[in-house]
């Protein structure tokens, strides 16, 4: 790997961890953001085994689904690069954010304490993680958005440098 992809993919993993660590409205992180942009598995996995060894880790069966579903945008992200439009970028965020909420959600139902296994516990379970839910959708759209607004801006402004260079 070439020095400029294994900064970029070390400033990936470290916006993750920090957006994990920092004070942030619940779900609101960048990790499915960078799970689309990066189109790499390893960098939100990276960025979620680093914070949640310093944060702490639940129950393997919960990690298991919430590491599934981030594998789930990687490959979303993947199909979106392959024509990286806006409605295409904006439409992976939303699917990923959907993903995650019935994956985790369905997780916390299963294997947790909070809810009767039936029907009644499962709705309950998504219905009281709505709030949540806003919040992931959110946090997604907008680090996405950066992630990928910020590689725009970064062609455009080498594109534009160059071609100064060569009119002089």
């Amino acid at each position: 790997m070439e020095n400029k992809q294994l900064l970029k993919n070390l400033i990936l993993i470290a916006i993750g961890v920090a957006s994990r660590l920092i004070p942030h409205p619940a779900n609101f992180t960048a990790i499915t953001g960078i799970a689309i942009y990066s189109g790499n598995f390893f960098i939100p996995l990276s960025s979620m085994l680093i914070s949640d060894f310093l944060i702490g880790f639940d129950s393997l069966q919960m990690r298991t689904f919430v590491y599934g579903s981030i594998f789930l945008s990687v490959v979303i992200g993947k199909i979106a690069r392959k024509n990286p439009t806006f409605t295409n970028i904006a439409k992976a965020s939303f699917a990923g954010s959907v993903l995650f909420f019935i994956i985790t959600n369905f997780a916390v139902w299963e294997f947790g304490n909070f809810y009767s296994k039936d029907l009644t516990g499962l709705l309950t379970s998504y219905t009281l993680a709505l709030p949540f839910f806003k919040n992931a959708i959110l946090g997604d759209f907008f680090y996405t958005g950066i992630l990928f607004g910020a590689q725009k801006f970064a062609f455009f402004n080498i594109f534009h440098l160059s071609a100064l260079k060569r009119k002089v």
